[in-house]
């Protein structure tokens, strides 16, 4: 599963593509990734280069980026040196997850200078490096190494680069035969797969186990020279694959452990349905996107989630208690007829009294009944205090009703903003903080930055059905609000799961087949809190019966003469569908 060396050696053949091109712009969008945007060959190609520590990567990529309003000072180093500069070179440092970028550029006066772009990728030790050649130093790294962090490996502006440290592993691409059996050999006792990732660099252990798994060896078979050889020609025919580009890069999912693998060659050891890619970029796209996205939104909305969920559990005790308040109020009756019964027998009390027993004349047994009494009050001050409380009780009723149903709607529109927070990409997220400052649940913590204008109109996700037609979905309520009440005509179509936090889905256009409506209604499944279940119930019904009540909170409406279907997102079907943000 790991990005390995091979994977990389096919990338970076991949990437030769960009060599004379000429980078015009570099965005840093958050504190790992860098993002190149390069003009090569009559076309625009955005590089990412990504020292995230958990999903470091770099792959030609199409996603979309939120950028800060203010660049970090390693994006505006980067600018510096490698704006406007021409690729000379990139390739990979021998097999190993170290790739160079080698850039030309001219400064101010007029002179040619070089710079290398040092990609590291080592998980949680990866970095991003701008070095100068001619002196080997470093001018900055995305991530600082400090002596106190490591005195071995520096990585600080002025220092000079250390290249990782040696493993005195072979290149498995310049192997032949007989190096091949004296490094397995020197590694004997181990399994098969673990000789060969001990013995040659850039191979990990999924392609170890592919290897193996080729050479028909069976389990648990002692390694004879036999057996050696049949590796050998697995190992020998996967290289030259390699080292003529010959490549299938694919994702496989483990019918067993349902884990997710990739590599730049078919995984055929591993039980499960492959997806196949026309490049290495594509393939490294579909497998980190969405994680990395995930992984970046979840970090920049941990305080939101953090404080929406607080909310969430406040309004469900709040609920609690006023059910029982609720329940308590049935009990009004029985503070009424105390005061009555004790208004009837006034003559029988005196003040000092802690009780009375009397008949009850409104049970149909006539049983006998105590009433508790304050002894500091008369007997016609304890009777009005009875009245009272079944007075307040009373009239309490209909004001925790009423609560009860505004609870209800908070704890709905809280559930709601969860559910878009827990799919919103990181466009979305200054959307729902903007709305959440609007509705008064959170300070403006960005008063004296640029603040977005109102005229400005939400970036929708707009999909295209298998029948040509467009889907529109919005992601958090300003932009369902847009999509609902503004830019959905009254003959178009919207859906949204039935009793279920999610999306608004408008179809545009009056007339489509059944397949549009199918489709439409798994977008609207998977951009809901049902995204993991099946047969998820999705109401439909046109715009011009959907409304929103006066007053109502943000994204909500109410809607008529709706119909249901019953749908089962798949998240591979909507990752193929194409989509553009309008």
């Amino acid at each position: 599963m790991a990005l390995d060396g091979l994977v990389l050696h096919a990338l970076v053949h991949e990437l030769q593509a960009c060599v004379g091109g000429r980078i015009n712009k570099i965005h840093q969008p958050n504190d790992n990734d860098v993002l190149l945007h390069i003009r090569a060959q009559g076309q625009n190609i955005k590089l990412l280069l990504s020292a995230n520590p958990t999903y470091p990567r770099i792959h030609v990529t199409s996603q979309q980026f939120t950028n800060p309003l203010e660049a970090p000072m390693f994006c505006m180093l980067m600018r510096k040196h490698c704006e406007g500069s021409v690729i000379e070179a990139i390739e990979q440092v021998g097999m190993e997850r170290v790739i160079r970028i080698q850039v030309r550029q001219r400064d101010e006066l007029g002179d040619v200078s070089t710079k290398v772009l040092l990609i590291e990728i080592m998980g949680r030790h990866s970095n991003i490096m701008i070095l100068d050649p001619s002196t080997g130093t470093i001018l900055d790294g995305i991530h600082h190494v400090t002596p106190a962090i490591s005195s071995y490996r520096i990585v600080m502006p002025g220092s000079k680069y250390t290249a990782p440290p040696e493993q005195e592993k072979r290149n498995p691409l310049n192997t032949n035969k007989a190096e091949f059996m004296e490094m397995m050999h020197a590694h004997e006792g181990e399994k098969a797969e673990n000789r060969i990732v001990n013995s040659f660099s850039g191979l990990s252990p999924l392609i170890a186990k592919e290897i193996v798994y080729r050479s028909g060896y069976p389990s648990g078979e002692e390694l004879t020279e036999v057996i050696l050889e049949w590796i050998w020609k697995a190992f020998r025919e996967l290289m030259e694959a390699a080292t003529n580009n010959r490549i299938e890069p694919e994702i496989v999912e483990s019918r067993e452990s349902g884990k997710l693998y990739f590599a730049m060659t078919r995984l055929t050891h591993i039980d499960g349905e492959p997806t196949r890619f026309a490049t290495v970029s594509e393939c490294l796209e579909s497998f980190y996107g969405d994680k990395a996205e995930r992984d970046t939104v979840k970090q920049r909305t941990n305080d939101l989630f953090r404080f929406l969920q607080n909310e969430l559990n406040k309004n469900m005790k709040k609920l609690e208690k006023l059910h029982e308040t609720l329940e308590e109020s049935k009990d009004a009756d029985k503070f009424r007829i105390s005061g009555e019964l004790l208004n009837a027998s006034l003559h029988t009390v005196k003040r000092g009294d802690k009780e009375l027993e009397t008949v009850n004349y409104y049970d149909e047994d006539q049983a006998l009944i105590r009433i508790v009494l304050d002894p500091l009050l008369t007997p016609s001050e304890n009777a009005q205090r009875y009245f009272k409380k079944y007075t307040k009780m009373k009239n309490s009723t209909s004001i925790v009703q009423e609560q009860i149903e505004q609870t209800h709607q908070e704890i709905d529109y809280l559930r709601t903003l969860l559910q878009q927070l827990s799919s919103a990409s990181m466009a979305d997220i200054e959307e729902i903080r903007e709305e959440l400052v609007e509705q008064g649940y959170v300070r403006d913590r960005q008063k004296k930055q640029r603040k977005k204008k109102k005229q400005d109109k939400p970036i929708l996700a707009c999909y295209l059905s298998s029948d040509g037609i467009p889907i529109y979905v919005g992601k958090n309520n300003t932009q369902n609000e847009y999509l609902t009440n503004r830019l959905a005509g009254s003959n178009d179509t919207w859906l949204h799961t039935k009793d279920i936090p999610g999306s608004h889905v408008v179809i545009r256009s009056d007339s489509f087949p059944d397949s549009t409506l199918l489709e439409a209604a798994e977008l609207a499944a998977y951009y809901s809190q049902a995204k993991q279940s099946s047969q998820v119930p999705v109401d439909y019904t046109l715009i011009r019966h959907v409304h929103k009540p006066n007053g109502s909170k943000p994204g909500f409406v109410i809607y008529v003469n709706q119909k249901t279907i019953y749908v089962t997102p798949e998240e591979q079907k909507i990752k193929l569908m194409k989509l553009t943000m309008k």
